[in-house]
């Protein structure tokens, strides 16, 4: 079972994507060990190219030596279920690696975050909310850890 680690920021503020989000997690957990980081949100009152910064700081004090980071961003990859089943596997088969998914506030990610990421991955080329964007993401990595397992969740 490898571990997947998580770092957000922001808190789930709607309660369906909370339960969405818990949902998922709990069915994660079944393949994977998972390791969550929310980060608090950067004040309303900075603008938004110094509350991407103050939060691109604060995810980098907590990416740890063994961490592979996988950057969230409408600009990354873009592959199928499979292909991240494929990728998950792989990224997990290290026991010195974790991989490191990182998902930014409202105004995205720093360069400082970007530029330590090992892979930049993208959900899809629309901007989409950050709480939307978490409960994707769960859901893919679930979808991944079942094609590889065999299990019937994912429909081929």
């Amino acid at each position: 079972m490898g571990k997947l680690r998580f770092i957000w920021v922001g808190k789930l503020k709607e309660p369906f994507f909370n339960e969405a989000c818990a949902h998922y997690t709990k069915k994660l957990g079944r393949f994977h060990k998972l390791d969550e980081t929310i980060l608090k949100d950067a004040p309303g009152k900075l603008p938004p190219e110094d509350k991407v910064l103050r939060e691109g700081k604060s995810i980098v004090s907590k990416i740890r030596p063994s961490d592979m980071v996988i950057c969230l961003d409408e600009t990354g990859l873009e592959m199928t279920s499979v292909e991240l089943s494929k990728y998950l596997q792989k990224w997990t088969e290290d026991p010195n690696l974790t991989p490191c998914f990182i998902i930014g506030g409202p105004f995205g990610l720093s360069d400082q975050v970007t530029k330590v990421a090992r892979i930049k991955l993208s959900l899809s080329k629309m901007t989409l909310p950050h709480e939307l964007a978490r409960t994707m993401l769960l859901e893919q990595l679930y979808r991944a850890a079942s094609i590889s397992k065999g299990s019937p969740y994912h429909h081929v």
